[in-house]
């Protein structure tokens, strides 16, 4: 494995990481107070690494920047209830349905047929989806693991969005910043509308610990994608699945039935065929 790829390794152990701190800061706060302080905490550090780039504010792709900070935010919204409420490897593998979703999503906009083995591999997706999401019937949290899916094909929809300011020539860190700031700006006025809780010293030490290792989970991300080779890359990135597997089971003592690891091996697959078999677009 060339070590330019690896990056993604180091950001799937950050954003597993993200998703121990989201878990452990739902004893404090609410989930849409943990997407304000991981989006705040993220801003200010996206803007102190576009001052030391030298890389300014303006753009003329506001549009697309609201899109994707729209999208990308109602994503991280739904993942995060979703971490709250079932077992971190479950709602960690809906939310990296995304890729299944950014394929459709490409194949519709550049109007690209479907041929047998790329349909072949987004249906095993989707039936793994239906055997990660049979055992919460069973727990009545069918709502939640929808909501899970929901949020892998908002975040697939926020990955098209990411590719077309790119081609734009939009550094990454502009259009990190801008969906920081929209995401911050859309929870902090939710939660003046709801509760805020208190910021003690544990949980301060938690809310710090979820946007650092978000924010560096991205800046290591996108690094791999911008220095390694995109199907290595995007196949690494699944590592993200097997880190929170091993928190949950390790800090939680998550067990998951055999039908929720086939179905956690079968989205795997399925993302990676589809990254190797979807057609290639600038």
């Amino acid at each position: 494995m060339e070590m330019k790829s690896s990056w993604m390794l180091v950001a799937g152990l950050l954003f597993g990481g993200m998703g121990v701190f989201v878990k452990l800061g739902a004893a404090y706060f609410s989930y849409i107070e943990l997407v304000f302080y991981r989006s705040f905490i993220g801003l200010l550090l996206i803007y102190a690494i576009m001052r030391y780039q030298s890389i300014g504010l303006a753009t003329r792709q506001w549009r697309g920047h609201l899109w994707r900070g729209i999208s990308g935010s109602v994503a991280m919204v739904l993942f995060f209830y979703c971490i709250t409420v079932l077992p971190l490897a479950t709602a960690v593998t809906l939310n990296y349905t995304a890729p299944l979703f950014l394929t459709l999503l490409t194949m519709l906009v550049f109007k690209d047929k479907f041929h047998p083995p790329l349909t072949a591999a987004i249906a095993l997706g989707f039936c793994g989806v239906v055997l990660l999401l049979h055992p919460t019937l069973e727990r009545e949290q069918l709502l939640p693991g929808l909501l899970g899916l929901a949020s892998g094909c908002l975040a697939g929809i926020a990955f098209l969005n990411i590719r077309q300011l790119a081609v734009t020539g939009e550094p990454d860190s502009r259009t990190v910043f801008y969906f920081s700031l929209i995401a911050s700006l859309g929870s902090g006025v939710w939660i003046l509308f709801g509760t805020a809780h208190e910021v003690a010293p544990k949980g301060f030490a938690i809310l710090l610990g979820l946007g650092i290792s978000a924010t560096l989970a991205q800046l290591a991300m996108t690094r791999a994608y911008r220095t390694g080779k995109t199907l290595v890359v995007g196949s690494l990135s699944y590592s993200t699945i097997v880190f929170a597997s091993l928190f949950g089971m390790l800090l939680w003592g998550e067990a998951l039935s055999l039908g929720s690891w086939l179905g956690m091996a079968l989205v795997i697959a399925s993302g990676v065929l589809s990254l190797r078999l979807s057609p290639k677009h600038p």
